[in-house]
């Protein structure tokens, strides 16, 4: 007996039914087990955060890299659009580090710079490795910093792009004095670097940033080892000639 229309919908409802099933089976199955497995993923962005939606992790394309974090909310940050990279946050979704690269060629000529960075608690960075050619001319370096004790707050970054706003002038330069005052810059410590003039440095800084040890080998390969007083003077140099 032909099929009428009751029992063509019958069997049509019936092998939907049964997809539905299997596909929920499958998916219900690769939830319980915690696992899905790619062959390929095409993203601009990826965030890692925690159960409760702390974000931990970002990585992301150039056009769209994040601004920083404070416990969880994201601060705008314009300068932060001309790399690709990975950004880091602690356990209360602040900042904590990051790594970003990126290069082109311009004109006929390269350029290239990759850095990595560990920020101390709700600061800055107090490690960073880095490198970079531009203009034919090529650097690489570790640097080691000392952060002041006051937090980079949201309201910290409004004033600090406020100021950056400003046209160049007094009025700027006395603003930038006062904010300087109520929120003094790190310094750096220490840094081992292959700068730009060819030449290879380690230098060791005091609790001010002023630098008081150099140890160098310049681009003609001489070595040589300066002590520096507080304002910056040559002290005494030791080279390989100088004797014991």
């Amino acid at each position: 007996m032909p099929f009428n229309w009751m029992q063509r919908f019958l069997l049509v409802y019936s092998g939907l039914v049964t997809v539905a099933f299997c596909i929920g089976a499958y998916f219900s199955f690769e939830h319980r087990s915690g696992y899905a497995t790619f062959d390929r993923i095409r993203v601009h962005r990826i965030d890692i955060v925690e159960p409760n939606g702390t974000p931990r992790l970002i990585l992301s394309n150039r056009a769209a890299y994040p601004g920083s974090f404070f416990h969880g909310a994201e601060i705008p940050r314009a300068d932060r659009r001309d790399a690709a990279g990975m950004l880091m946050m602690n356990d209360e979704g602040t900042e904590d580090g990051g790594f970003i690269w990126g290069g082109l060629t311009s004109d006929g000529k390269p350029m290239n710079f990759s850095h990595l960075s560990f920020d101390q608690y709700e600061q800055d960075q107090t490690l960073s490795l880095e490198t970079s050619l531009e203009n034919g001319e090529r650097f690489a370096g570790i640097r080691l910093n000392d952060v002041p004790n006051i937090p980079i707050t949201p309201q910290l970054m409004e004033e600090y792009e406020g100021l950056r706003a400003l046209p160049e002038g007094s009025a700027k330069d006395q603003a930038r004095a006062a904010f300087s005052q109520r929120y003094p810059a790190g310094h750096r410590r220490a840094a081992l670097e292959r700068t730009e003039d060819d030449s290879v440095a380690l230098t060791l800084s005091d609790t001010q940033g002023r630098i008081r040890l150099r140890a160098m080998v310049s681009a003609d390969g001489q070595p040589v080892i300066e002590f520096i007083d507080a304002a910056g003077h040559v002290t005494k140099t030791l080279t390989a000639t100088s004797g014991p």
